[in-house]
């Protein structure tokens, strides 16, 4: 049976120590919350940028419709991003080449970049077609080869890389920087003709293609993506591509989409733990006169 006594003093006693009207108590001492902040900062300074430089000077790549190396082209267009990176304040970003051939050169590419622990990871290449999609003619006495089809930059993430959904988010990033820019992607990697070259377009708008199978994208430890530049056996294509302009077209589109892309991943710098306020102080109510009655 309940003591009627024992609990109506309880009661009167509990009422008496409540809070004032909108104080409460911290569950464990001291209640937390992280304020949302305007906007997100990058931290240039610490943010490793590995552009890796494709091909070798031994093993250049495709070669243009005027007999020039793609390595040429690539080593030309990546200096010109780092240097742009390090205008922007990226002063951890490292040019990387590559003496080591193929195949072994594709692993030691991706271990460097890995072992700098690099954040983002960009390849820098120039685009052909398939052979059989080439035509002949001829430039300053020689037989050389072209396709005027198809021009345009294309971008490639793996699906293999451990973190996928970031090298996507950078070649969104980077699309959309060179298309503000003027320039467009090629769409020839969606069609039949390209037989195994054939890719899916993962990114209708920025032009972003998914292909796998590539080392450097998929044994990276970090978002990584392959920029083919644009077509080096377009004769006209490849004319634009060797001026200072659109150079720094490209270069200019990489930086921003750096800069994009680390505001996206750095933890805000107004992220802290913001200390509420301590719970105001308890009333303590009067007992009524007949409470000391109550409680014998």
């Amino acid at each position: 049976m309940i003591d009627l006594r024992h609990a109506a003093t309880a009661l009167l006693i509990g009422l008496a120590i409540l809070p004032a009207s909108g104080a409460r108590h911290p569950a464990h001492g001291e209640d937390t919350a992280v304020a949302k902040p305007a906007h997100s900062s990058c931290d240039r300074a610490a943010f490793r940028v590995a552009v890796d430089v494709g091909h070798t000077r031994d093993v250049p790549g495709a070669t243009s419709a005027r007999g020039a190396f793609e390595y040429d082209f690539n080593l030309r267009l990546a200096e010109e991003v780092k240097q742009k990176l390090l205008d922007a304040g990226f002063a951890k970003t490292a040019l990387m080449i590559t003496n080591t051939r193929p195949t072994a050169g594709l692993f030691e590419r991706a271990a460097r970049a890995n072992s700098m622990l690099a954040d983002l990871f960009l390849s820098i290449h120039h685009d052909s077609v398939p052979d059989r999609l080439l035509e002949t003619w001829e430039y300053e006495g020689q037989q050389r080869h072209f396709s005027d089809r198809f021009r345009g930059y294309s971008l490639f993430i793996s699906n293999d890389n451990p973190d996928r959904a970031a090298s996507l988010k950078f070649g969104g990033f980077l699309g959309k920087e060179l298309q503000a820019r003027g320039l467009q992607y090629t769409p020839h990697y969606t069609l039949p003709l390209m037989g195994h070259r054939r890719r899916i377009l993962v990114d209708a708008q920025a032009g972003v293609y998914r292909y796998d199978q590539l080392i450097v994208l998929r044994n990276t430890r970090m978002p990584a993506v392959l920029l083919e530049a644009g077509s080096i056996v377009n004769r006209d294509e490849e004319l634009e591509l060797n001026t200072p302009e659109r150079r720094s077209k490209t270069s200019a589109a990489a930086a921003a989409a750096v800069e994009d892309f680390c505001n996206s991943r750095t933890p805000p710098a107004s992220a802290r733990l913001i200390k509420r306020p301590p719970p105001a102080a308890a009333r303590v109510l009067p007992l009524p006169p007949n409470a000391a009655h109550i409680a014998q």
